[in-house]
């Protein structure tokens, strides 16, 4: 897991691309943060903590109330829409 310098309450937008054979699918999300973390897997993966594959994982509350779970990766950018919040 990544030093992450967002905190629960914070604005951010996260813009992730998705490489495809033509060209690249980008998508973004943009709300609170509620957590982040890491969470694992179904998915078996040898010589991991509980031999499971673990994700860094950050929960947005949308504008709207929606809850959006969004896996990070390579291709993710994590960007700040507004001031984070004092610690």
């Amino acid at each position: 897991m990544y030093e992450f310098p967002y905190k629960p309450g914070d604005r951010v937008r996260i813009v992730q691309q998705v490489p495809r054979l033509t060209g690249t699918l980008t998508t973004r999300v943009e709300g609170e943060i509620v957590t982040f973390g890491q969470s694992k897997t179904g998915s078996w993966f040898a010589h991991s903590k509980d031999k499971k594959l673990w994700l860094d994982r950050v929960e947005i509350r949308k504008d709207d109330g929606e809850l959006v779970v969004v896996n990070l990766d390579q291709y993710s950018r994590v960007e700040p829409t507004s001031e984070p919040t004092k610690a």
